[in-house]
C-alpha cells in the first residue's frame, strides 16, 4: 500500500488591535489565497511468500507457542507442546519503486483464527518483525522481511486445521 502524503498550506492574517480607534476603518485588501497540495505515489507491491506456521501442536494445557521471525524457530510454553511438521514465520517481499523509507507495521491487536469446519477459536497475537519497521530501502530492489507471532492456545482446545489472516501494512515515503 503506498502512503498518500496531504500537504494543506494555509496562510493565516495578522490581525492587531491598535489602543486609541480612528474615526474611519482602513482599506481591506483583498484575502490572500489558499493553497492545498496533494502528492500522489505509486503503491508499494508487496507479495506474501510464505503463511505463518505453527506446524503440529499438541495441547493438555492452555498455553502459547510463539515464532521468532528472525531464526523460525518456535518455542511453547504451558500444555503445548510441539510435536512435528516445519514451523515458520509468514515471509513477505515487496519493491519500493523509488529510493525511500520503508514503514512496515503488523497487527497491534490480536486476530483470531477459526477451526475449519468448526466454530472453535484461538488468537495469535504479539507479531513481531525481522528487522527494524523503518527502513532505507534502494529504488526497484527487492527486500524481505519475515513476521512471527504467539498462537494462544485454550485448555481443551478442539482438534483441527486452525486458520485466519491478518494485515501487514508497507508504506513509504
Amino acid at each position: 500500500m503506498g502512503l498518500v502524503r496531504i500537504f494543506a498550506l494555509l496562510t493565516a492574517g495578522l490581525l492587531s488591535m491598535a489602543t486609541a480607534a480612528p474615526a474611519t476603518a482602513a482599506p481591506v485588501g483583498a484575502a490572500s489565497p489558499r493553497t492545498a497540495t496533494v502528492t500522489l505515489m505509486v503503491p508499494a507491491n508487496v507479495r506474501k511468500m510464505n503463511d505463518l506456521n505453527f506446524a503440529y501442536l499438541s495441547v493438555t494445557t492452555a498455553g502459547t507457542a510463539v515464532i521468532n521471525p528472525n531464526t523460525d524457530v518456535m518455542t511453547t510454553t504451558g500444555g503445548v507442546t510441539y510435536i512435528g511438521g516445519t514451523p515458520y514465520s509468514a515471509l513477505f517481499e515487496t519493491v519500493a519503486p523509488t529510493k525511500t523509507v520503508v514503514h512496515i507495521r503488523t497487527p497491534n491487536q490480536p486476530i483470531t483464527v477459526t477451526r475449519v469446519g468448526g466454530t472453535e477459536t484461538m488468537t495469535v497475537s504479539n507479531f513481531t518483525l525481522s528487522g527494524s519497521g523503518t527502513r532505507n530501502v534502494v529504488a526497484k530492489e527487492p527486500i524481505s522481511f519475515s513476521v512471527g507471532g504467539t498462537l494462544n492456545v485454550n485448555a481443551n482446545q478442539v482438534e483441527g486445521v486452525y486458520i485466519g489472516t491478518f494485515t501487514v501494512d508497507v508504506q513509504y515515503n
